[in-house]
C-alpha cells in the first residue's frame, strides 16, 4: 500500500469524525446559530404551555358551569392557572425584547402574544341578546327536568334505580312497582 493512499484514507477518518462530533461541540460552544436554534426551542415550549393553560382554563369554566368542581375549589385553581399564564406571558415578552425584528420561518415576523389573549380565552365578549333557537331549547329543557324531579316517585325497591310516581314497572329491572 501506498504511502499517500494511507494518509488520505486517515484524513477521510479525521474528516468523518469531525463530521459526527460537530453536533456535540455546537451545544457547548455557544454560537449566534446555537443561540438562536435554543431560544427559538424555548419560544416554541412557552407558546405550547400558553395554549395547554387556555385550554385548561376553558375546560375549568366549563366544569364549573355543569357543577363538576366544587365552589371552594374553583377560585384556587383558577388562579394558580392565571398565575401560571401570566409568567408565560412574561417569558415570551422577555424573548421579544431580547430579540426586536427577528424574522421567523419564511420572512414572517413571529406572532404576538397579547397580555389579554388568556382573559379572552375564558370570557369571550357578550353576544347579542336577541334569543337563540339554542336559548329556547334550553329553557324547555330546564323547564323539563324541574318537572321532571317534582315527579319523582322514589327508588326501585330490587335495584335502586330511581323512578317516577307514573312508573308502573323499574325501567331497569322491570320489578313490579304497583302494591298488590
Amino acid at each position: 500500500m501506498d504511502l499517500g493512499s494511507i494518509f488520505l484514507i486517515f484524513a477521510l477518518f479525521v474528516l468523518a469524525g469531525l463530521f459526527v462530533a460537530l453536533p456535540l461541540f455546537e451545544h457547548k460552544l455557544p454560537g449566534k446559530k446555537a443561540a438562536r436554534r435554543m431560544q427559538g426551542h424555548d419560544i416554541s415550549a412557552l407558546l405550547a404551555e400558553h395554549d395547554q393553560i387556555i385550554n385548561a382554563l376553558r375546560e375549568l369554566d366549563f366544569d364549573f358551569a355543569l357543577k363538576k368542581i366544587p365552589e371552594v375549589d374553583y377560585p384556587v385553581q383558577r388562579n394558580m392557572l392565571l398565575i401560571r399564564g401570566t409568567e408565560i406571558l412574561r417569558q415570551l415578552d422577555g424573548y421579544q425584547k431580547r430579540s426586536p425584528g427577528t424574522k421567523g420561518k419564511g420572512g414572517k415576523e413571529p406572532a404576538k402574544i397579547g397580555k389579554s389573549s388568556i382573559v379572552e380565552a375564558t370570557h369571550p365578549a357578550p353576544q347579542p341578546s336577541q334569543p337563540t333557537p339554542d336559548d329556547e331549547l334550553e329553557t324547555k329543557i330546564a323547564a323539563r327536568r324541574r318537572s321532571r324531579q317534582e315527579k319523582s316517585g322514589g327508588f326501585c325497591p330490587q335495584c335502586g334505580k330511581p323512578v317516577q310516581v307514573s312508573d308502573h314497572f323499574c325501567p331497569k329491572c322491570g320489578e313490579s312497582l304497583v302494591s298488590r
